[in-house]
């Protein structure tokens, strides 16, 4: 199983590949959606990828961020890429506020629900801290 996890404060994303045999209730495309307190789960289970964000004010941001379907993927992809590479940087330079490294790849579909989570992530967090990974970061 390969794991990769990105921390800080009190948020925790992980973007896992794995190759579990347990499954929760999928929705459509396989799609799997659920929470636990202060942790919300997003999988794909059929394509192994899963991202789980532990941080108590995420889910009630989540709440009135744009619903799924309003972006495309391939726009969620885009930004994800520019904000994963500007956040690795800045964790390689000792940043305090990146933790760990989000190992995110161009060359992996890892589906619309992790796409849409890290990038509603990435915007709450730049809100959040007041840290700006570049481009425009949506206002609600």
């Amino acid at each position: 199983m390969k794991s990769y996890l990105v921390t800080f404060a009190l948020a925790i994303i992980f973007v896992v590949s794995c190759n579990s045999t347990s499954k929760l209730p999928t929705g459509q495309n396989g799609e799997v959606a659920a929470k636990r307190g202060d942790t919300v789960r997003i999988a794909n289970d059929e394509l192994e990828y899963e991202i789980l964000i532990i941080d108590p004010g995420f889910d009630g941001w989540l709440a009135r961020a744009k619903p799924r379907g309003f972006y495309e993927q391939h726009y969620l992809e885009n930004k994800n890429i520019r904000w994963v590479t500007e956040w690795n940087n800045r964790f390689n330079q000792n940043n305090r506020f990146y933790d760990m490294r989000i190992e995110y790849s161009p060359n992996i579909n890892y589906g619309y629900e992790v796409n849409y989570m890290l990038y509603n992530y990435l915007v709450y967090f730049q809100q959040k801290t007041g840290q700006r990974l570049g481009g425009n970061v949506p206002e609600f």
